[in-house]
């Protein structure tokens, strides 16, 4: 939450699931700044239960943690290299352990494509990967659109986008993830309360039978 440190966390809802170990599926809550992420995953936390991890943001890690934040291009691609390699362990972290059956990732590796500048091959290579292979990595992709002049939206320390840089950073977000065979687009909508129904729903339809729980109850 704000002005806490960002940590992993799992759902507090009960779980009729009895299998001690699961194989982790990531599932990324991606979008634009402002778009209703934090949020959703706040709601995500009290909606599933504990066989559901809520990553936090990487971003959020990197700056947060005192690491510089530069414009120049030297310090954007330092900052998008801490960035990807702190999302890379975390989803590590929980697959490895094998404690949870989905883990809800607040962006994903492939986000970095959004903010990095110059070619997106020149960002792969940074990375030491390929744009399939980070695809592949993930079950699921659930865009929350970002509004055109979004109501309320701010900025702070860790996101200073104006709202139109904003709008920007959401399209290059669709247009790093396009050609992911399981991605929901959630729009906005008049009320959050409609939106964040929407994308609730998205997250249930990726879970296990046995995990998808709303008020207690398995359905």
């Amino acid at each position: 939450m704000k002005g806490e440190f960002p940590t992993l966390r799992v759902g507090s809802r009960p779980c009729r699931c009895p299998e001690p170990t699961h194989d982790a599926q990531l599932v990324v809550l991606t979008g634009g700044p402002g778009a209703g992420k934090t949020a959703v995953l706040e709601l995500a936390a009290h909606t599933f239960c504990r066989h559901v991890a809520i990553l936090p943001e990487s971003a959020t890690i990197v700056f947060g943690g005192g690491f510089p934040r530069h414009d120049s291009v030297a310090g954007l691609h330092a900052s998008q290299r801490a960035i990807f390699a702190v999302q890379r362990q975390l989803e590590t972290l929980v697959i490895d352990e094998r404690r949870v059956g989905i883990a809800l990732c607040d962006r994903g590796t492939i986000d970095g494509c959004a903010y990095w500048p110059g070619p997106r091959e020149a960002f792969w290579k940074e990375m030491g990967t390929a744009r399939d292979e980070e695809m592949a990595r993930y079950m699921g992709v659930i865009h929350l659109e970002t509004p055109p002049l979004a109501e309320g939206y701010h900025t702070d320390a860790i996101r200073d986008e104006p709202v139109g840089r904003a709008m920007e950073i959401d399209g290059l977000i669709k247009a790093a993830w396009m050609g992911h065979p399981r991605r929901v687009f959630v729009p906005p909508a008049a009320d959050f309360g409609s939106k964040s129904a929407v994308a609730l729903a998205a997250i249930r339809a990726t879970l296990p039978p046995c995990c998808r729980v709303i008020e207690g109850v398995s359905r």
